[in-house]
């Protein structure tokens, strides 16, 4: 069972025992996400991710930092999202305070050198051009902006080239003292921890001076744009695709429901999409549906990489799939065994320290309260068939459908004509 402690700064600190692992996972969550920003500021979440790595105090630059960490045979990275960017060290347990250590002073007292901001933004102009020639990561963003528009939730994580190349010091600094505050932060120790002895060495390593964030992100509005497909032509190899439609927040009533429909129609190798679209009909190399949620929105779609010659077919049996399930609903069996998949793969996915942390740490974070695994299971398991039909009839809305599309197809045309079909 996790254990919290909230200190007077606002800081949560929350604890998970996982007794058959020797190792222990730290990992600081801030609200502090690519949705806190601004057009002027787009990359600077992603930014400092990079930036917290490249000297602070103790660590004074990238090499002692991880210097530190492979020393105890340590992991550890860091990630962003729309929402949160997170921070976390994984080491056998004799070495947690190694961890504490490492994080704390990254996080409380990084200097921003500008020389390491210049060396830096050639690496980020670099990761900027990779998802540029990645057109199955690309296609993704594209599909955001669509469905988004133009606000935070539509623009790429990794930022605007402008940014990347005139960022410098007090954009970091100011930024960071607005949302790296600690009640906007929560740390995380998941593995072979004791609570009660590990809550003295948090309150010594995070002491946070500033304790309340300065700013909110701006909730979602409903995109003005009136486009549903967005084709960035392109000479590849292979036609690279998202269609989907608006969906639920992760606060959702629905928000487990719309897990086990994505599951149905495409998470898995015996799913629908996978089952009609690949091994049938042969149109894909890969397909996958899957759901993004965030606290205001969120969104249910297919990706799939495509044979150039066959894009139109491809996308017709995307749709075809959305009706038929709209239409007809699953049987028992079905979605039993969709329930199973992601009650089964959560049980794996919980062996591992970092994973068990993330999921305690985004929950409290975000939404200040904690289901368990079992309450989280507990909740699919309640999930019916008149719940996934009720979902499909509200969701797959042929005027809310939208295709993002990577690969030479022109303007796209025929796509948009496919596009128009009711169903």
């Amino acid at each position: 069972m996790h254990r919290k402690t909230v200190f007077e700064n606002g800081l949560r600190v929350i604890t998970q025992e996982i007794p058959s692992t020797s190792a222990v996972t730290v990992l600081v969550l801030a609200g502090a996400g690519s949705r806190y920003e601004t057009k002027e500021i787009n990359g600077i979440s992603h930014f400092l991710e990079h930036m917290f790595f490249k000297g602070a105090k103790k660590y004074p630059d990238a090499k002692s930092v991880s210097a530190a960490i492979d020393a105890v045979g340590g992991d550890f990275n860091a990630f962003t999202g729309k929402e949160y960017a997170g921070y976390y060290v994984k080491v056998a347990e004799k070495n947690k305070n190694t961890a504490l250590d490492v994080l704390s002073d990254m996080l409380l007292y990084s200097k921003f050198d500008n020389t390491e901001i210049d060396k830096e933004r050639r690496v980020i102009l670099e990761e900027y051009n990779m998802y540029q020639d990645t057109p199955m990561y690309q296609v993704g963003w594209d599909f955001e902006k669509l469905l988004f528009g133009d606000q935070p939730l539509g623009w790429d994580q990794v930022g605007s080239k402008e940014f990347i190349l005139n960022a410098h010091h007090e954009d970091f600094s100011n930024y960071k003292n607005s949302l790296y505050s600690a009640d906007n932060i929560v740390v995380v120790i998941s593995g072979k921890v004791d609570h009660d002895k590990i809550i003295p060495d948090i309150e010594k390593y995070f002491a946070f001076n500033n304790s309340k964030k300065d700013f909110e992100y701006k909730k979602y509005k409903i995109s003005e744009n009136t486009n549903n497909v967005l084709v960035q032509n392109k000479s590849t190899e292979q036609g690279h695709l998202v269609l989907g439609f608006p969906a639920y927040s992760e606060q959702h009533a629905d928000h487990y429901a719309l897990k086990v429909l994505s599951v149905i129609l495409g998470g898995n190798m015996s799913s629908r999409m996978f089952s009609a679209i690949r091994e049938k009909k042969g149109l894909t190399y890969y397909i996958h549906t899957s759901t993004d949620d965030y606290q205001d929105i969120g969104v249910i779609s297919t990706n799939a990489g495509v044979d150039v010659k066959r894009i139109e077919e491809a996308v017709s049996s995307i749709i075809h799939e959305y009706a038929l399930i709209k239409k007809e609903g699953v049987p028992e069996d079905e979605l039993k065994k969709a329930k199973d998949f992601i009650k089964g793969k959560m049980t794996l996915r919980l062996e591992d320290s970092e994973e068990f942390a993330h999921l305690l740490g985004k929950q409290e974070l975000l939404h200040n309260k904690i289901r368990t695994p079992s309450e989280i299971m507990k909740e699919i398991d309640k999930v019916t068939k008149e719940d996934i039909l009720r979902i499909c009839r509200d969701l797959f809305v042929q005027e809310k459908m939208k295709l993002a599309v990577i690969g030479p197809f022109g303007n796209g045309e025929n796509l948009k004509n496919l596009m128009e079909v009711k169903f």
